[in-house]
């Protein structure tokens, strides 16, 4: 959960250190983009990022016409604090773009209006993020904390727990800013937290997703509601009993869609696409039974959207009948698009017509570049990564059968490929559970690059309860948590066995977060991996569930809080089956990780400890569950491949 930082969305808890891992992974080569929006029209595209080299500029505001082959224009935006642009936003009519950037530490929106250099419309006394134009041009909406709302994330450093806990308040709204005056005002009850929201077409009113109480705790169990945008009174739509994302109105403002499904994160989504009436009603699921996990849409006309997908591995764009279900796909592939780092969601930003749409793109051997495609043909825009060599061997999708599931999976080469020898080889569990490893571009100091360019096969697995199969497939490991998902895993470690040049004697296991999980899972119920490294994990959710500060979220995926189903956590815990490990594990985490707290590790470490299994635990200091100190980043991961070349590189 970003929503302390200035403009990135609220993120929720487990799955989104893949793609924090993998941002954080390229700082020092890859040159990443911030954000890319295609003007209404199709005319323009304007993207946040690095400049092509030689120039040294790192983050600049970018303007391409696209009817010309012309270099973008960049636009130097006065006053802005170094590195801060980091969202854009369109006006309906395409004439205006608005910049969300900070001056003096403060967030501050600009305004650019054709050629003209940007004007500061207003600067903002706390946090905002995800800004909107109203469809009339006359205000801009935002997601607004003030300065005396407690706007720390779950992902960074939790504040110390001392005084009254709980009695801070962490608040989140809704606020309007007048485009004539720059006056922000907040519109929303100051009890009611909002995660997102989309505007009617007539301006006056606004599609909502909101909760009572702690954001950071209840995004679970939000709900889709109206809002004024005059008065702020709000009026419930529905209560699903799935997660909400990405709440839409369309343009004829007769229907509200949005995301439905298992989901453990905000803003890393995947589900199925849900409609209801915007005057209210039951949602009607258009889309059930799809074997994709649809992680975003636009709206591009009454009845149609465009939308992107994770899909048995390929990234998919596709156009969607919102009456019927029925889907087109234009685009599928063994890459990942993404509007740039201030979504980590697969996204494209279409044009309002959906001809043409303007994505990142990127992939195992290409790096991040900004793409425009009209009516299937494709043009690369940028080219800052040219030079830009790729930091692992090659990577290939895997699939295989396990219970009665097809799987999915990657695996990353070693760097130096030698097909006459044999590799040792490592399992990433991702986090999450509900997310998916994608085929995107790993720096040479990422885990991913340190490990194969070390002479590690890496195994990228997908399985029950990721994104890309289907709802079924997510909801797959309910009440079963580690124990469908490892059979999953050591059902590809075996095809992976039979089909590439893998050492079985060779084998290690490390994720972070649920993947620390199942890292603890894994050496309690198999002795198959000689080495482990467990990051964030958690050993014990019966504890867990009174320690951590997001506990709403285990309800979906167990049906029942720990305190009125016990059995249901027990059966899950490493700890209750810490007599079986015999695997040398070390053990990692933040000393102020609220999703998943200091003690779990603990408990696992001791636990070790007591049945004579070689192990060490380093805590970081006031780290999160995002650890945010590059000396931290670089100790943790090069202590990762020092432990695994211990254990799994000393018989050779």
């Amino acid at each position: 959960m970003t929503r302390a930082f200035l403009t990135r969305r609220f993120l929720p808890m487990l799955g989104v250190m893949l793609a924090i891992a993998n941002t954080a992974s390229g700082q020092r080569t890859v040159r990443r983009y911030t954000h890319v929006a295609i003007s209404p029209d199709g005319n323009r595209v304007a993207w946040i990022g690095p400049a092509a080299a030689p120039s040294n500029l790192e983050k600049a505001l970018f303007i391409s016409d696209l009817s010309t082959t012309a270099q973008p224009r960049i636009i130097e935006i006065p006053g802005v604090d170094s590195e801060s642009p980091s969202q854009l936003a369109w006006s309906a009519d395409s004439r205006h773009l608005a910049i969300l950037a900070a001056a003096n530490g403060s967030p501050a929106v600009y305004v650019v209006n054709g050629e003209a250099a940007p004007a500061l419309l207003t600067t903002v006394k706390g946090a905002l993020h995800d800004i909107r134009w109203s469809p009339n041009g006359t205000r801009i909406a935002g997601l607004y904390s003030s300065l005396d709302e407690v706007s720390n994330n779950a992902l960074a450093a939790a504040p110390r727990d001392t005084g009254v806990i709980g009695s801070q308040p962490d608040r989140q709204h809704l606020a309007l800013i007048d485009t004539r005056t720059g006056e922000l005002r907040s519109i929303t009850p100051r009890d009611i937290y909002i995660y997102e929201y989309d505007w009617s077409p007539d301006a006056k009113r606004l599609v909502v997703s909101q909760a009572r109480g702690s954001g950071n705790n209840n995004w679970w169990v939000a709900k889709l509601s109206s809002l004024d945008a005059a008065t702020g009174e709000m009026r419930q739509l529905a209560g699903p009993t799935h997660q909400i994302a990405n709440p839409r109105w369309s343009p004829d403002g007769s229907t509200i869609a949005y995301i439905g499904g298992l989901m453990s994160d905000q803003s890393v989504t995947g589900g199925d696409l849900y409609v209801l009436p915007a005057s209210g009603g039951t949602p009607r699921d258009i889309t059930p039974g799809i074997k994709s996990s649809i992680t975003s849409f636009t709206w591009t006309g009454p009845t149609t959207s465009v939308a992107t997908s994770y899909a048995q591995g390929n990234t998919q764009v596709a156009k969607i009948n919102m009456q019927t279900g029925a889907e087109s796909v234009q685009v599928s592939g063994l890459e990942q698009q993404s509007v740039g780092t201030v979504h980590f969601a697969a996204e494209v930003s279409p044009s309002r017509n959906g001809d043409a749409i303007a994505s990142v793109r990127e992939s195992f051997t290409s790096p991040p570049e900004v793409w425009i495609t009209t009516r299937g043909t494709s043009r690369q825009l940028t080219h800052a990564n040219d030079a830009v060599p790729a930091g692992i061997g090659r990577g290939v999708s895997v699939k295989w059968k396990s219970d009665a599931f097809n799987v999915q999976g990657f695996l990353l080469y070693p760097a130096d490929f030698d097909a006459k020898k044999k590799y040792p080889l490592i399992v990433e569990v991702h986090g999450g559970p509900s997310s998916a490893f994608a085929p995107v571009f790993y720096a040479p100091d990422s885990y991913e690059g340190l490990e194969s360019r070390a002479g590690y096969f890496v195994f990228l697995p997908n399985p029950r309860g990721s994104y890309g199969q289907g709802e079924a497939f997510t909801r797959a490991n309910v009440k079963d948590f580690g124990h469908g998902d490892l059979r999953d895993i050591l059902a590809g470690l075996d095809e992976i066995l039979r089909a590439y040049p893998v050492d079985g004697t060779r084998l290690g296991i490390r994720g972070w977060s649920y993947g620390g999980f199942m890292t603890m899972w894994a050496v309690t119920q198999s002795h198959r991996f000689k080495a482990a490294v467990a990051g964030a994990g958690i050993a014990n959710w019966l504890s867990y569930t009174g320690e951590n500060g997001i506990s709403e979220w285990m309800v979906p995926f167990f049906g029942a809080t720990a305190y009125d189903d016990k059995q249901v956590y027990e059966k899950s815990s490493p700890i209750y089956f810490i007599r079986n490990a015999r695997t040398p594990t070390l053990v990692v985490v933040g000393e102020r990780d609220t999703e998943c707290p200091a003690p779990q590790s603990y408990e696992f470490w001791r636990g070790l400890q007591h049945v004579g299994v070689p192990t060490q635990l380093v805590v970081y200091p006031d780290e999160g569950h995002a650890f945010a100190q590059p000396a931290h980043i670089r100790d943790v991961r090069v202590r990762t491949v020092t432990w695994m070349d211990t254990y799994l590189k000393s018989a050779q």
